[in-house]
């Protein structure tokens, strides 16, 4: 029997796993760690962080498996979308910490490529908009506030792509990755577009030349990689791009017309599709399978799960205390207490903005709001009210598509352990949710990629690995209810959107 490993490197933790080529799991390990945050609004990391827990994650499986070295014939690596990539010197060595997706701090240099590139230009080329998001601003406020840095950058690489880097000695970047950077890469002729990145000064060769599909075999492990990972030299290694694209490949989807929303720290709800929805405020890059055909088109929360654990580490003391001596998961608890409330929360609606938004609402000021407090109003009640949170934002990132999903939506990340959270998707969005009895999301997919780059499996033999659990029904009473909830969550931050700005002016300046 011949085995794969899919490796996803996350923006909280690096996780891999280690099947056969029949899609059995045979085992997992995860290393958790932390984003840095100097300050309100940034987020950065550290790119050692990620490739040590990349190679200890591969490594541990390996040993927990117990399978011949000489029968591991590929590693898949995906990765969080890195922002504005790894800054490196000509040595390979990071210049600074990576800012990640999650930063957004550059909002000078989004107004000044919004008045000097112009969106419309932007959307043209790249299909994409303008924003603190998006890699290329950042890479301007790097520019812009520390030039003795920018000199001695040499070249951006994303998280999956230094940890390949890494583990092959190979440069290379895959299609997902470079187009989820946004306002400098050309959607039409899937490569870099040297007109923008001249008018932005950015140098062409600061971007990786190879550009890979994947399904492409970037490199194969060096020797004293290979000897510290437990494997064979010149074990193929494939990228499986951003983990979002790799997490819907993991969930089965090799076909345009498919809407599936990945929820983790922060939500990924696309439509994988063959034209490139331009013009919607959405975000858009190829797809990591068939990239030159198939195009992801994405909106969702900059913080979904990143809200619930917010909550978790500030209020949910108790539940901790009980899970680290051996009770129940602090999740499950407060998801019981929150499965005792009705839907609503009793007059409960939190805005779940809580480092800024990306699309659909594209505002770096947008703010976290708990509305409608009362003191009959309990801890249940606003756990409740946060889970209720992000399917609203789920709802809004449906609308911002413009089009019938179909029959049903595919639901995926650790928000399917919460079978109240599921009934609460379905309710919210007025659709049935279905979710995958496979829960290993974008290793699953990497795991698929690496099958199908080095031959060992074919795209009629992945589709039978995923299987979907029964739809989830939305319940008509509470769908009713929702509808009119979901109105004032929209209009609660069309009236709170000047003083969300004010507020953000006041913190700056105070």
């Amino acid at each position: 029997m011949n085995y794969l490993i899919g490796t996803d490197i996350g923006t909280s933790g690096t996780k891999s796993i280690l099947m056969d080529t029949k899609g059995n799991l045979l085992a997992q390990d995860l290393i958790e760690y932390d984003v840095l945050t100097p300050k309100a609004l940034w987020a950065e990391q550290w790119p050692d962080v990620w490739s040590e827990a990349v190679k200890k994650t591969i490594r541990n499986v390996v040993l927990k498996a117990n399978v011949d070295s000489k029968n591991v014939k590929g590693i898949g690596i995906s990765g969080l979308y890195g922002g504005s990539g790894i800054p490196l010197d000509k040595e390979m060595k990071p210049v600074r910490p990576c800012l990640i997706w999650m930063d957004r701090r550059a909002t000078k240099e989004t107004e000044w490529v919004a008045e000097t590139i112009g969106k419309e230009r932007l959307q043209k080329i790249t299909a994409n908009g303008v924003d603190p998001y998006y890699g290329f601003t950042k890479m301007l406020w790097i520019k812009n506030n520390e030039p003795e840095n920018w000199e001695k950058i040499d070249l951006f690489l994303p998280p999956n792509h230094y940890a390949i880097y890494e583990l092959t000695g190979e440069i290379a970047i895959d299609y997902s990755s470079a187009g989820n950077i946004g306002g400098i890469f050309d959607m039409n002729a899937h490569t870099w577009s040297e007109e923008l990145m001249q008018d932005m000064g950015i140098p062409l060769e600061m971007m990786p030349q190879r550009l890979v599909d994947s399904t492409e075999i970037v490199g194969g492990l060096t020797s004293e990689i290979a000897a510290e990972l437990g494997l064979e030299p010149d074990t193929p290694v494939i990228s499986g791009g951003v983990d979002a694209g790799a997490a819907n490949i993991g969930m089965g989807i090799f076909e345009p017309g498919v809407y599936a929303a990945a929820i983790g720290t922060s939500m990924c709800a696309a439509l994988v599709e063959e034209e490139v929805i331009k013009n919607q405020d959405l975000i858009v890059w190829p797809y990591p399978y068939n990239s030159k055909k198939l195009s992801y088109n994405f909106s969702g929360g900059a913080t979904a799960g990143g809200i619930t654990k917010w909550f978790r580490d500030n209020f949910a003391q108790l539940e901790m205390e009980v899970e680290k001596n051996g009770g129940t998961n602090a999740y499950e608890l407060l998801n019981r207490g929150a499965e005792k409330i009705p839907a609503g929360s009793e007059g409960l609606i939190v805005l779940p903005y809580f480092m800024g938004e990306r699309s659909p609402v594209w505002n770096q000021d947008a703010k976290g709001t708990i509305f409608g407090l009362s003191l009959a109003h309990t801890k249940a009640h606003i756990y409740r009210a946060f889970m209720e949170a992000v399917a609203y934002s789920l709802r809004h990132t449906i609308e911002s598509v413009g089009r019938d999903l179909g029959e049903y939506i595919i639901i995926a990340g650790g928000v399917t352990k919460s079978a109240l959270w599921k009934q609460i998707f379905a309710d919210v969005t007025g659709y049935p949710i279905v979710t995958p009895i496979n829960d290993t999301e974008a290793n699953l997919g990497d795991v698929m990629m690496a099958g199908i780059a080095t031959g060992e499996v074919g795209i009629e033999d992945v589709k039978k690995w995923q299987v979907l659990n029964e739809k989830i029904m939305p319940n008509p009473d509470n769908k009713r209810l929702y509808d009119e909830y979901y109105g004032l969550y929209r209009k609660l931050y069309t009236d709170l959107e000047e003083d969300m700005s004010i507020l953000s002016d006041l913190a700056d300046r105070y």
